[in-house]
């Protein structure tokens, strides 16, 4: 019931770090990542508040704070993949239509 916490956390952080290392400050994929992890933590957010479970425990706290840490690592499987494409595009010349 509290899944939504870790994503929710790892976005705050990396907002955080992200204002204050100069490094990923400009830098477009950290601004993706930090766009990804707002939108899961908002979507576990609206999710939980729509059925009623905003501040629930489930019967096993660890398993609920696993499921966070899954949906928080696929948000980083996404953002790889993203940023590895992304890398790809920009390796590859582009052709100019007349």
């Amino acid at each position: 019931m509290v899944c939504y916490t870790v994503p929710v956390a790892a976005a705050i952080i990396h907002y955080i770090s992200r204002k204050k290392i100069t490094s990923m400050k400009n830098n477009v994929h950290h601004l993706w990542l930090n766009l990804l992890l707002a939108g899961g933590a908002i979507f576990g957010l609206v999710d939980h508040l729509w059925n009623g479970e905003l501040l629930l425990l489930g019967e096993n706290l660890f398993l609920d704070l696993m499921l966070g840490v899954a949906i928080t690592a696929a948000i980083f499987i996404v953002w790889i993949v993203f940023v590895s494409l992304d890398k790809t595009q920009i390796q590859k010349p582009v052709k100019v239509l007349k």
